[in-house]
């Protein structure tokens, strides 16, 4: 049986279910307008290296959070990296925030030498295989299927020493097929609890309102593909800091390794 995801506003529709094409449409401002979010870092290579060395022998876990015994969430951002993610992580550098990024395959390698993709790792944060291209996994054949995961995990694993443990099927379209997929790959499937609708509405103060209503042990999607939602990110992280919440990746939300073919969280039947 085929099961998606739609965004909270729209559950009352019946059948199978995807988001909407616009969710993967890239932000088209021009790229040298002047814009204080995509201003060039800094990045500490001897850290960065301290981390992809740790990480090549399993996941960095330098921080104790029992998520059964205080609040936390897991922001999460797809299609990247992005000529914005520079600018997320440092906003999440500042405030010491983790989160997860599931990224393209296609565009982590237009970045030869994974400067972003090895700083997301560097800084201790969590990498997720999107797929190498962003299709609608339902749609394809299993030998198709086998290539977007397989594509992808061998250029992150290339540039990082990592092994990703997770993915997130493009547009939360998912069935047995891509279960069997992900399985198959070593890696649980990701949804999400909280939808910021930020593909469609760039607007920080709405995604950032949409983000403030997360409960605890709640998984939010983001894109750091849109500039817009890198703005949103000090107001988010100051509403949900100031409920008490932590912000961890969604593996320490787990509380443990993802078990391979699960999904998370679980699907209604």
């Amino acid at each position: 049986m085929r099961v998606c995801v739609w965004p909270l506003a729209l559950l009352a529709l019946a059948g199978c279910v995807t988001h909407p094409m616009p969710h993967h449409q890239p932000d088209t401002s021009p790229a040298n307008s002047p814009d204080a979010s995509v201003r060039p870092t800094t990045i500490d290579p001897e850290r960065v290296a301290q981390r992809l060395a740790s990480a090549q022998s399993g996941w960095p876990r330098d921080r104790a959070h029992d998520c059964t015994r205080i609040k936390c969430v897991a922001l999460t951002f797809d299609d990247g990296p992005s000529r914005y993610t520079g600018r997320l992580l440092d906003l999440l550098g500042r405030r010491d925030v983790r989160a997860t990024f599931f990224v393209v395959g296609q565009m982590v390698a237009a970045e030869p030498d994974g400067r972003t993709v090895r700083r997301i790792v560097g800084e201790g944060h969590e990498l997720g295989n999107h797929t190498w291209s962003h299709p609608m996994l339902t749609a394809l054949s299993p030998e198709q299927l086998t290539h977007e995961l397989a594509h992808t995990e061998n250029v992150v694993r290339r540039l990082t020493g990592v092994r990703m443990q997770v993915m997130r099927p493009p547009f939360g379209a998912t069935d047995k097929r891509v279960a069997a997929a992900s399985r198959h790959a070593g890696l649980a499937q990701i949804l999400w609890h909280v939808d910021t609708l930020d593909w469609r509405d760039r607007v920080p103060e709405k995604v950032a309102r949409r983000a403030g209503r997360a409960a605890p042990g709640s998984i939010i999607l983001m894109h750091d593909t849109h500039r817009s939602t890198v703005r949103a990110v000090p107001e988010i992280i100051g509403t949900l800091a100031r409920k008490g919440y932590a912000f961890v990746t969604v593996s320490e939300l787990v509380g443990r390794t993802p078990v391979p073919g699960a999904t998370i969280p679980e699907l209604q039947q």
